[in-house]
C-alpha cells in the first residue's frame, strides 16, 4: 500500500525529531540535529536516533564482503548455488565512452558485477549483531546498469534514440537481512526485491517480497533442495508488494547513471518489515508476511546481517552500485 511514511510523518505531526534519543531534551535534540544537517555526508540521510555505521566507500569497503555457504574448510563442498556469488569491489564507475563517472559526492562506490550468464548473482554481505530488539533502518544511494552490448545480438528491443535495449537486459536486485534471536529464538529473513524484468526480458518494474525461507546449508544437508534463486525455496516464491510498481531512472543508455535514495525499516521486536521508501514512493510493509524457520539455529545469537545482491536474467553482465550506506536504530 502506497502512503506517506508513517514513521517520519507521525514524528513530524507530533513535532518530535526523527533524530531524538529517548528521554532527550529539546535543546540536546536540536544540537544533535544541527550537527547531522551540517554534515553534507549525513544530511542527505534521515537516520533513526543511533547511527550504527556510516559506510562511505571513499574510505574503504567498510566490512562488506563475499557470501559463501557454510563449509568445513573444504571449499569443494560449497553448495552449487553459492559457489560463485561474486564479491563486492570498490569502483570509480568508469565506462567506455565517458571515462570515470564517480559516485554521488566522491570518487568511489561499492560495485557488484555478475558474470554474463543467466541467473548469475553477485552478493555483498555485512555482518553485525544487535544489542536490543527494535527498529532498524537501512539507507543508501544506489544505481544499476546492464553492460553495454555492442553487436546488437543481445538487445531485447531496437534502439529508438530514447529507450535503451540494455534496460531489458537488467534482471533484478535484492535487499535483505538475516536475523536470529538465539538458540531458542526465531530466525528469519526480511527480503525485498526490485524485479526489473521477468526471465524472458519483459519489463516488470515492481517491488516484491519473498514468501518462503532461504535454504540453509543445514537444510541442504537434510536433503531439502535449492533453486537457482538462493533467497527462496522455489523461483516462484515472490509476491508483489501492493502499490509497488515503480519505474526507476535507467536514463536511456548503459553508461549514464543516476542515483536513487533508498530507505528500509524493519522491526526485530515484532519480527516484521515496517516501511520502504525509494525516492518518491513510500510503502507500508507492516502487513507483509515474513517467513521464519520452523527449526532452531545455534551460534547465531542476536545475528544482524545485511545483504545486497544483483542478478542477471540474460547472458549480459549486470551491475549494482552503492554510493554510501547509513544503518541506524532506535535503541
Amino acid at each position: 500500500m502506497q502512503r506517506r511514511g508513517f514513521l517520519h510523518g507521525a514524528m513530524a505531526a507530533s513535532a518530535v525529531s526523527p533524530y531524538a534519543q529517548p528521554g532527550q531534551d529539546a535543546a540536546t535534540d536540536g544540537f544533535r540535529r544541527a550537527i547531522l544537517q551540517a554534515d553534507p555526508r549525513l544530511s542527505k540521510f534521515n537516520p533513526l536516533p543511533r547511527i550504527l555505521c556510516h559506510d562511505d566507500f571513499d574510505d574503504g569497503i567498510s566490512g562488506w564482503c563475499e557470501l559463501v555457504s557454510n563449509h568445513d574448510g573444504n571449499l569443494d563442498t560449497l553448495r552449487p548455488v553459492m559457489k560463485d556469488l561474486r564479491p563486492p569491489q570498490l569502483s570509480n564507475c568508469t565506462f567506455f565512452d565517458i571515462g570515470t563517472h564517480g559516485s554521488v559526492d566522491g570518487a568511489y562506490a561499492l560495485k557488484l558485477a555478475t558474470r554474463p550468464r543467466p541467473f548469475h548473482t553477485a552478493v555483498a554481505i555485512k555482518r553485525l549483531t544487535y544489542a536490543k530488539p527494535g527498529l532498524v533502518q537501512f539507507e543508501m544511494y544506489f544505481t544499476f546498469k546492464a553492460e553495454q552490448v555492442f553487436d546488437g545480438s543481445r538487445g531485447r528491443r531496437a534502439f529508438d534514440g530514447n529507450l535503451s535495449p540494455s534496460e531489458l537486459n537488467f534482471g533484478d536486485f535484492t535487499i535483505g537481512n538475516d536475523i536470529c534471536e538465539g538458540e531458542n529464538g526465531a530466525r528469519y529473513h526480511c527480503t525485498l526485491r526490485y524485479q526489473n524484468t521477468d526471465a524472458g526480458g519483459a519489463p516488470v518494474q515492481k517491488w516484491m517480497y519473498a514468501t518462503s525461507v532461504e535454504t540453509t546449508t543445514k537444510m541442504d544437508r537434510q536433503g531439502q533442495g535449492q533453486s537457482q534463486d538462493f533467497h527462496v525455496r522455489s523461483p516462484g516464491d515472490w509476491k508483489e508488494i501492493p502499490g509497488g510498481h515503480q519505474p526507476l531512472c535507467f536514463n536511456e543508455t548503459a553508461t549514464k547513471i543516476n542515483w536513487h535514495y533508498f530507505r528500509w525499516v524493519f522491526d526485530t521486536a515484532r519480527r516484521r518489515n515496517t516501511e520502504l521508501q525509494v525516492n518518491e514512493l513510500t510503502l507500508d510493509l507492516r502487513d507483509i508476511p515474513v517467513p521464519a524457520y520452523d527449526h532452531p539455529y545455534r551460534a547465531l545469537n542476536h545475528l544482524l546481517n545485511f545483504l545486497i545482491d544483483v542478478r542477471t536474467h540474460a547472458p549480459v553482465r549486470n551491475f549494482f552500485f552503492v554510493d554510501s550506506v547509513v544503518i541506524s536504530v532506535d535503541w
